[in-house]
């Protein structure tokens, strides 16, 4: 028999993540590498693990494959058992595009069986695209304390950012008595992490009730505001939703920073030690005679000849002779060659930068990318999976090469900055 203490944890990880760009073209978001051998969706089932919550549906839709490998039966999070589990949830996809989620709340609506099947007093739904700890069973708790319909983990931002979120105005008590989606002129600065727990049972109400409505802060909490009993949890500490090129860089630089406020190991953060590529698999990392590290993450399986300089590197990274790595994030398998030099930029996995060349020179930072300008105009260049780097060869800033080109696909041996290949 199910204990309807425990609540059920829908965790959405779904998304496009376009923002991401090449990093998503060939995974779903949360399955993007992180901070050496985590990824992304590491951070939310374990703050779902600590909490010791035993049930989670994960509701996938965008090039689900590597996030299902990663996954796999749940162990690594304490999530597999007679009583415990971890549940794939793809779209009930049809003949039509249609059929596919519209967004957060006609997620969970086409899961309610699941829900049913699951019984609890809450549903707990998380985004499994952040960077963060939180007690969720204090958060539960709160939500109990208050006999809320609705809480809604919040934390205080800028006013600067408060348009990329959805921002509450509470009284005295803690209630959500008025809410704006991503206001262009903010009142508040207090911003919604995407965090929720429901009422079970008013949650199903409310799902069924507005069918035609997509999303929980477009649509149904706005409505929940003006009538029920919705309750701010507030939430104080590191949390960064990692959805652009530009979070996804500083989140990893963040774990670096000597002052930092993000510690994995710390917070109880888990990855899987079972999947492929990560440090369960690989030998020690060896630093050779002359090589030099400042300030950096080295991962399991690397081999340092070079210089590291505040960087992020994936385990099997290979740097070699006389190669200086300086602000960057290099995923895994990477291999750069002798005399190469790799600045402000994002390798995915398996690059190659052949000798001599350079990824990320240039004074001019603010070149942002022709094609992509949302996505990179603050100097980082980003190279997709499997880019073969011709020796010699010169990158400027905010550059995208795609993924799996090779020498003979470079017109010129000097990539200016913002161009694409």
């Amino acid at each position: 028999m199910r204990n309807l203490d425990n609540p059920l944890v829908l965790l959405l990880a779904g998304g496009v993540g376009s923002r991401l760009n090449l990093l998503v073209q060939t995974r779903a978001k949360p399955a993007v590498p992180f901070a050496g051998f985590y990824r992304i969706i590491d951070f939310s089932l374990s703050n779902v693990m600590n909490a010791g919550f035993p049930h989670v549906g994960v509701l996938t839709q965008y090039k689900p494959l590597s996030l299902m490998r990663h996954l796999g039966t749940g162990d690594a999070w304490d999530l597999s058992g007679r009583i415990r589990g971890v549940k794939i949830l793809p779209p009930r996809t049809g003949a039509k595009d249609s059929d596919w989620y519209k967004g957060t709340a006609d997620a969970v609506r086409q899961n309610i069986d699941f829900i049913q099947a699951h019984p609890s007093r809450e549903i707990v739904i998380l985004s499994g695209d952040h960077i963060y700890r939180m007690d969720l069973e204090d958060m539960l708790r709160h939500h109990r304390r208050k006999e809320a319909d609705v809480t809604i983990g919040m934390m205080v931002v800028p006013k600067s950012e408060i348009h990329q979120f959805g921002a509450g105005i509470t009284n005295d008590e803690g209630r959500i008595i008025e809410w704006e989606e991503k206001p262009k002129v903010p009142r508040t600065n207090l911003a919604s992490m995407g965090i929720y727990v429901f009422d079970t049972e008013y949650l199903l109400k409310i799902l069924t009730e507005n069918r035609e409505e997509s999303d929980f802060g477009m649509h149904l909490l706005p409505k929940a505001i003006e009538r029920d009993n919705v309750f701010a949890y507030p939430f104080h500490g590191y949390w960064r939703d990692v959805g652009t090129i530009q979070a996804y860089w500083e989140a990893n630089m963040d774990v670096i920073r000597p002052d930092s406020d993000i510690s994995p190991q710390a917070w109880g953060i888990r990855p899987n030690p079972y999947a492929e590529s990560l440090a369960a698999d690989r030998c020690s990392a060896r630093f050779k005679s002359g090589s030099s590290v400042h300030n950096s993450m080295i991962s399991a399986g690397c081999v340092i000849e070079g210089e590291v300089v505040n960087s992020v590197l994936s385990p099997g990274v290979r740097v070699g002779k006389n190669v200086l790595v300086k602000d960057s994030v290099i995923l895994h398998d990477c291999v750069l060659e002798e005399g190469a030099r790799v600045d402000l930029a994002i390798l995915d996995k398996r690059v190659r930068v052949g000798k001599g060349a350079v990824v990320g020179t240039g004074k001019d930072k603010k070149i942002a990318n022709k094609e992509h300008p949302k996505h990179l105009y603050t100097g980082i260049s980003l190279l997709g999976k499997e880019v073969v780097i011709p020796a010699g060869a010169v990158i400027g800033r905010n550059c995208i090469i795609s993924p799996y080109r090779k020498p003979e696909d470079f017109s010129s041996l000097n990539i200016a900055s913002g161009e694409t290949i």
